[in-house]
């Protein structure tokens, strides 16, 4: 009996309104790397679907650049720690060094993959010189008054770097060691998002919130033109090189992705990607190694669009995640999609394949806490307070009188647990019980896990068909596919898992298992297996486990499987589905 990891499918990339978010490719044009929540997603272009996820980091993550070799990347957090670690596994961490006190917002890799320079908002000094397996220093970043938004290194030699900051100016450092050679404060006249040298560094080019692009010469740093004014109607929050140093793209928050022509300066491909906030594009990267003139651009919804050079009409894909906490997942076994929620409201329905699709129509606004399948249609209740349903498109079913916790369906009804009791749908019925924190249901039962440590047993008439006192707050439940078993997820790990009793009546239970109770903290999700003769559960704790109901103490595990905790766990067939505070998903194959 056995539980292995199968599949990563990633978070979207954290982003943050009115700022740049760096996104970074390696040489060959095959990953592309991010920060997402606290961890760095490294994640395959051609198949998004196939990632690696480093969780290395203790606090939020802000940036992640591969090396130019490409075995390497650095990532750094908002505390200001720079790690270094080993591209092919995403496990094995290189060096860690503390470079500011405050956030990293951006870092670049000498040509060699020897230097690092790391730059961000600190107190005592907004940016670091040191090489990348020592941390030792290798020059001083000064000439700026306020925080630093971007760097980049010069590819070849003799080695040159640029940062742009806050205070509208960019400088220009010699090196190694690096040292501050001058400052161009009559070009932008607002914030500096992006630079970058061309690959030959021949050119370095920047761009900032007053839409402006400026391109100066990578070796003196003399100003060579501007292009591009009056195209972009908002702030330019990224610029990157096409491989053969020819062409830029920039992208912007007046949701349009441009690119240019660096001779002549003129404007030769836009991308408009929508008209509404969401739709604003923070990042993009020009993917070198590759032919195809693959750009990616990213919004600030958190979707990745992929855009070719020849095909002006709009993105070839989109790749979708989700940004926040998934709270709430669902399995579809008639369409063999899995169907999640998290903590901003979005919904994504995954295929087998791990590609995320973004229901239509009358979205949840915010929290999701519960999700439920019945007949192959998605039911769902959120924090604003809002019964929904999934079928082609989303709908509003229903208003909830209170704060939903929970949803069930029984003989056709949905059964959603709120702060004060339960509301029955479509019927508009309110059943009164004490603070409700969970709910599960099977053909003729509803099962409801009180704040008073009780679990409830209702049958479909609602009618009192007996309670289970179970000494702390049920916190997860859920009915085996016959409805034989109740397994009660509990506040403080365990789970406790209840049989009917022939000859009691209908209602009968009786404990027949105490033993599951390797989780260390708050039992989130549980599911069972199409059999019925196995539950997966995941907890805060941040681990997965698998259950046998035959040999109650056997368990498999999966520990770590989520960093800072599992939010939901659903089982399709041979494979256990778990999501995460993350914000991704993992697919675990199971065998008995």
């Amino acid at each position: 009996m056995s539980i292995t990891a199968e599949a990563i499918w990633a978070a979207a990339p954290s982003t943050t309104r009115g700022a740049p978010t760096p996104l970074s490719s390696d040489a060959r044009g095959k990953w592309l790397a991010y920060a997402a929540n606290k961890s760095i997603f490294v994640r395959s272009i051609d198949n998004p679907s196939v990632s690696k996820q480093y969780t290395g980091h203790t606090a939020t993550t802000t940036v992640a650049r591969f090396s130019p070799s490409g075995f390497y990347v650095a990532s750094g957090d908002v505390t200001g720690s720079v790690r270094v670690w080993d591209a092919a596994g995403a496990e094995q961490t290189k060096g860690e060094y503390h470079v500011i006190a405050g956030r990293i917002n951006d870092i670049a890799w000498d040509g060699d993959s020897q230097r690092i320079i790391a730059v961000g908002d600190g107190k005592q000094r907004y940016g670091h010189c040191f090489t990348a397996d020592s941390g030792n220093s290798v020059g001083e970043i000064s000439g700026h008054s306020g925080p630093i938004n971007c760097v980049s290194i010069r590819p070849c030699r003799p080695l040159r770097a640029a940062t742009g900051s806050d205070d509208t100016s960019l400088c220009f450092f010699h090196g190694a060691p690096f040292k501050f050679n001058t400052n161009m404060r009559d070009c932008h006249d607002k914030y500096v998002y992006g630079a970058a040298f061309s690959p030959d560094g021949a050119l370095l080019v920047s761009v900032g919130s007053d839409r402006r692009i400026w391109l100066y010469n990578g070796v003196s740093g003399e100003v060579v033109k501007s292009i591009g004014e009056g195209e972009h109607t908002s702030s330019i929050f990224g610029v990157a090189w096409s491989p053969d140093g020819k062409m830029i793209v920039t992208c912007s928050g007046d949701q349009t992705v441009r690119v240019w022509e660096v001779d002549s300066g003129q404007c030769v491909r836009v991308w408009r990607m929508g008209e509404g906030v969401p739709n604003q594009q923070v990042g993009v990267t020009w993917p070198a190694g590759r032919k195809d003139g693959l750009i990616i651009s990213l919004d600030l919804e958190g979707n990745l669009n992929y855009l070719l050079l020849d095909q002006g009409s709009g993105p070839v894909r989109i790749v979708r995640g989700h940004q926040k906490a998934i709270t709430a997942a669902a399995y579809v076994e008639e369409t063999n999609v899995l169907c999640t929620g998290s903590s901003d409201g979005k919904m994504r329905v995954w295929d087998a394949n791990g590609v995320a699709s973004a229901p239509t129509g009358e979205v949840h606004a915010n929290y999701i806490s519960g999700m439920t399948v019945s007949g192959g249609q998605i039911f769902s209740v959120g924090w604003d307070d809002t019964l929904r349903n999934l079928g082609q498109e989303m709908k509003l079913l229903s208003k909830t009188t209170s704060q939903p916790r929970g949803v069930a369906i029984i003989g056709g009804k949905c059964i959603v647990a709120t702060g004060t009791g339960l509301l029955s749908f479509p019927d508009g019925k309110d059943i009164d019980l004490p603070t409700p924190l969970s709910i599960a249901a099977t053909t003729d039962l509803v099962a409801v896990g009180s704040e008073d440590k009780t679990t409830y047993i209702l049958s479909s008439a609602f009618s009192d068909a007996g309670k289970l006192e179970v000494g702390y707050q049920p916190t997860a439940l859920s009915f085996s596919p016959d409805g034989g078993r109740l397994a009660i997820g509990l506040s403080n790990g365990k789970i406790f898992v209840y049989a009917r009793i022939s000859g009691h009546g209908d209602y009968g239970w009786k404990l027949e298992t105490n033993r599951w109770s390797a989780h260390t903290a708050r039992v989130t999700s549980l599911d069972w297996s199409p059999d019925g003769n196995w539950a997966v559960s995941g907890g805060l704790d941040t681990n997965v486990f698998v259950w046998s109901v035959a040999d109650p103490g056997l368990r498999i595990k999966a520990l770590n499987a989520h960093k800072e905790g599992v939010g939901a766990v659903a089982w399709g067939g041979d494979r256990v589905m778990s999501c995460g505070t993350d914000g991704a998903v993992r697919i675990w194959s199971v065998k008995h």
